[in-house]
This record gives C-alpha cells, structure tokens and sequence, in this order.
C-alpha cells in the first residue's frame, strides 16, 4: 500500500474538527474582570475593540478546559512499561517572592496579554544519517523509542492550542503563538520545511530516503533500540515495551497538521542552528554524510561515552572528534537511500524559509523575521503584543558550536537600544537557552573578533531595566520559574521528551501597585490512554505521549516542582 493516502482516509475525525474549527484573534487587549466574569451572561462570547477592529472574543469566563488545571497524564500502572491514563489536576500556586499579593485584585484585573509559548519540538527526521543514535550503547538517552512520532506529536499539540477559548485564568483572547527554538532536531532542510507546515496546516510525509520503507536503527536488527514489528528480545522489550505490528508503517504515513490559528513567532534554538544541537561545520565530510547513503547504527560503548564526555565539556565544537569516529567506522555502516533533503540548513535559509509566501500561514509574514534580517544576517526581533506590551525574541545560540549558548556584542548591543525605546513598554524576552545555560564563549566563525555575553549579563541588563517582567524560555526540557528580583525567568518543559507540555502565559494589572503573570501548562489534545491496536493520527498521538513517559535513561524530573507549573507571579508595577 502507498504510504500517500488520500486526505479523507489520513484524516481521522479529531483531527478533522481540529482543522475545521474557527477561532477569533484580537492584539490589543485592555480587558477588564470583575464581578461581571462570574455573571449569567459569562459563558457567552464577549464583544471588544482592539486596535481599531470590532472581534468576537474567547468566552469571558476563565475556563480549565484543556489544561493541567483540569487533567494531567499520570501512571495506572506500577511496573514495567507503564500505561497512561487521567490523573490529577496540577493546582495554581501563587508566588510571591518578588511582592506581595493583594487581596481583591480577582476583581480589579485588566488584561494586557494572552499567548502560548511552544518550546523544542524537535520535529525529527528519524531515517536521517547523521543522527547520534550510536552512542545509544554508552548512553540510553541518546536515542528515544518515540522520535518517529514527533510530527503527529506537534500536530495533535496544535490542535489543543486550538481548542483553547481563552486565557485559563483570565478568559481573554490568546492573540499570537511563540516557538522558543530547537523547532526542528537535526538541522535538516526537511525538518524545517516539517516545521513549516506543521505551523501553518498541511499536508507532511515524515518519511525520506527510501519512500517504500523504513531504513534506521528500528529494524536494524541490534538490541539495543526497540524493534516494534519484529519478535526481537530487543533491550526496550526486556523492559516491557510492546510489540505492534504496522507501527513504523504507521509512523511514516502522511500526517494531516490542522495548522494554527492563531498568528505566530518563531525563535531558533541550537538544534535548528547546529548539527544535532552541537557541531558548527560547513560543506565539509559531516555535511555530505547527511544526505549520502552511509548510516551508523551503534559502536562500543566506551567510544560513546568518551564522544559524549566530550560533547559536555565543549572540547569538539567543530566535530573534528566526531568526524574522526564516523571515518573509523565506516565499514560498520549500513546503506541506506541519499536523500538531498537532509542537506543542513544556514542561517539564510532558516530566514528565507519563514519569509516564504508559501509558509505565511496565519501570519504575520516572516513569523517575526523581516527582510531586514534576512540582508543582515541576524535573527533577533523586536515585536507589538498589544498596546502596552512589546515583545523581544533573541538569538541565544553560538555559531561556533556547543549546546549551550551566548549573544554577541552587535546583538547585545541592539537589545540595549531595543529596551531604552521602550522605556515606557511592558517588555517580555523570548529566547531558546535559560540564564544558566548562557556560558559560551566559542566565538563566531564569522565574527572572530566579536566577544560573546553569557547569562549572567542578560540577567543584570534586565534587572537595570524594570519594565521587563519576564524572560520566557526552554532548552532545559524541564519546568523551572526563577525570581530575579524585578523579573521572572519561566522555562518550560519539552514536547519531545515526557511530560510533553506547552505553557499558556497571561500578564494582567491588579490595579493595586501589582501586576500578574499567570503560567498554565497544556498538553497535546490526544486522550491520555493508548490503545496499541489504533494506528490512526490520534491513536499515534497518544502512543508518542507514553513511549516518552517510558523512554529508558529519560528523566523523571522534568516536571519541576509544584512551583514551576500553574502558577500565578506576582511582580512590582514600575
């Protein structure tokens, strides 16, 4: 059977109400709540102006529809691979370590924003040749069981972002989506154009090489990576992972992305920048091996752990160690079909891509990105959220390798001037790296003089700068929100590695000297059970959720702490 389907048999009948749902966007909010919120006529959509334009808005009424506040995936079972099913509610936990909060101020909030911030959803090409799956033998984490379902992942995220009617704590309109970077996981041309299409609605085979079947370590016949199809006593099945038969059919079949409906920002992470998030390299042996025909599976576990020892101290940014390995073992590597749409992607093509007519989607054209960035070779932005706030999105990560990151001067520079016109603005920060993570000095291969600016700086810009109230980020995969005295740092969980989250942020006026932001954690629209017989969109949807939850070597803190999911923030008014 043709893994291209028509779109009335790919389309199963959730992701169809997904995409034919209608939804209303407004930027400028000023939405007041009070006593009127709780009344009879709550629950029906309300009438406002913003910015000139009359639009029917989200229900007034604060809902937990959808979110964590309602439901979260827990275990319902003990031992072994776990099954999923409905657990219990993460409550909202007011945090007050900045200020103090303020009796009444339920009744008094004026709205000033309302968005969803996704963060690394590592849209995956599994069969790609440079993935670092062989160091699964030194590291059971360098390979995940789920990754060939992030792409019905995403789409299934997309669709409960569209089903929200509203800000969970306020009820006002969410007006725009923020992706904080590691968008795609192998900067690859067709990871990006995934992306693309999974932002904006269509239709994506996430399948390359060979369109027939499957070529990657899933049915390499070693043990150490699940082998769904095959009576293999593989190292995941000793742990319990099952065996279903059709799943990597199934995972290759053409995904229906209902797109987004709301307008929406994109920021680059170091995996969209960098090979597998680390290696700076041009046109050189790492670059050809992409799209050719040679492929490693596995080596000795003592050479995996020396290459990811390695990895972690910065020692290879260029991947010269890497590159050594990969020629060692060379005649341990499988064949499998080139593919010239694996070839990486430069900074210019990530700009081109989004300024594309074809990827505008919602919009705005760009997704944040102008022509001005394009002719100069940057890729931070400054952006309106609404008539008192204004949004900043930076570029965190180091064209000179590593995973962790920095800015350069010139972009320093700008943020300086950017946050001066802006004095008079509510600011929010949007990057990939959190604080800590922003401690490399590798310098820019094409900007050898130019020092880089790690975390701790951006830290002190922005306390001398109080009309920044949050810097809102992931890279870490893990849930943490940390007080900076003037502002909040929010970091928020992965949608590749359990638990699979996105974060809905509102920032309201108390009207009493305070302000708010309030954080509520989503997850994907796919039912919390699975059902290892239902190979349908949905049904792969849900699997992609607990294969993560069981994923060996993964870990189990991701979620953070109470205090670093729902909550409500309580900030000073400059």
């Amino acid at each position: 059977m043709s893994r291209i389907r028509s779109a009335a048999s790919a389309l199963d009948r959730r992701t169809f109400l997904a995409a034919t749902a209608a939804t209303g966007v407004t930027t400028g909010l000023g939405i007041a709540f009070g006593p009127a919120s709780g009344s009879a006529d709550a629950s029906q959509p309300a009438t406002v102006r913003a910015a000139g334009r009359r639009v029917v808005t989200a229900p007034a009424a604060p809902s937990k529809a959808g979110t964590t506040l309602e439901t979260f995936s827990a275990a319902r079972t003990g031992t072994g691979y776990r099954r999923l099913g409905e657990g219990p509610a993460w409550a909202r936990k007011v945090r007050t370590e900045i200020t103090g909060a303020k009796g009444g101020r339920e009744d008094r909030r004026t709205a000033l924003a309302s968005f969803v911030q996704l963060t690394d959803l590592h849209l995956t090409d599994v069969q790609h040749p440079l993935r670092y799956e062989f160091l699964r033998s030194g590291r059971t984490g360098a390979w995940r069981p789920h990754e060939a379902l992030t792409v019905v992942g995403v789409a299934s995220l997309i669709e409960r972002v569209n089903g929200l009617r509203g800000g969970p704590a306020t009820g006002a309109p969410l007006s725009f989506v923020m992706t904080t970077g590691d968008n795609t996981d192998n900067n690859s041309k067709i990871e990006l154009d995934w992306f693309l299409t999974s932002m904006n609605g269509g239709r994506i085979a996430p399948n390359t090489g060979d369109p027939r079947h499957y070529e990657g370590v899933q049915n390499s016949g070693l043990k150490a990576f699940w082998h769904p199809e095959q009576a293999l006593r593989d190292a995941d099945k000793q742990l319990g992972f099952p065996r279903i038969d059709g799943f990597l059919k199934a995972a290759l079949r053409t995904v229906n992305s209902p797109g987004l409906r709301l307008p929406w920002y994109s920021t680059i992470g170091n995996h969209d920048d960098l090979a597998g998030g680390v290696y700076s390299f041009g046109g050189d042996y790492l670059a050809e091996l992409a799209t050719g025909k040679r492929k490693l599976e596995i080596i000795p576990a003592a050479e995996a752990e020396e290459i990811y020892k390695g990895t972690r101290k910065g020692a290879d940014p260029q991947g010269k160690d890497l590159k050594a390995l990969l020629k060692a073992h060379t005649k341990q590597m499988r064949t499998v079909t080139p593919d010239e749409r694996r070839a990486p992607f430069t900074q210019v093509e990530y700009l081109a891509a989004h300024l594309d007519p074809a990827h505008t989607g919602p919009g705005p054209v760009g997704h944040g990105y102008t022509k001005a960035n394009l002719d100069e070779g940057t890729l931070y932005y400054s952006f309106r959220i609404s008539d008192d706030v204004i949004g900043i999105s930076l570029d965190t990560t180091d064209p000179g390798g590593h995973y962790t990151g920095s800015l350069g001067t010139a972009q320093l520079r700008w943020l300086e001037r950017t946050l001066k016109a802006h004095k008079d603005d509510y600011v929010l920060v949007f990057s990939h790296h959190y604080s800590d993570s922003m401690g490399n000095m590798n310098r820019d291969p094409a900007r050898p003089g130019e020092a880089r600016h790690g975390g701790d700086e951006i830290v002190a810009l922005f306390k001398r700068n109080p009309q920044v109230l949050a810097w809102i980020n992931g890279h870490s995969h893990q849930n943490e929100i940390t007080p900076h005295g003037t502002f909040w740092e929010i970091t928020t969980a992965s949608h590749v590695d359990f638990p699979q989250l996105a974060r809905v942020i509102e920032v309201v006026d108390n009207h009493d000297g305070t302000l708010s932001l309030f954080t509520t954690l989503i997850e994907s629209a796919a039912p919390h059970r699975t059902d290892f017989e239902d190979l349908s969109q949905t049904g792969l949807a849900a699997l992609y959720r607990e294969l993560s939850f069981n994923a060996p070597g993964a870990s189990q803190k991701l979620a953070g702490d109470p205090d670093d999911r729902n909550t409500e923030l309580l900030l000073r008014k400059a």
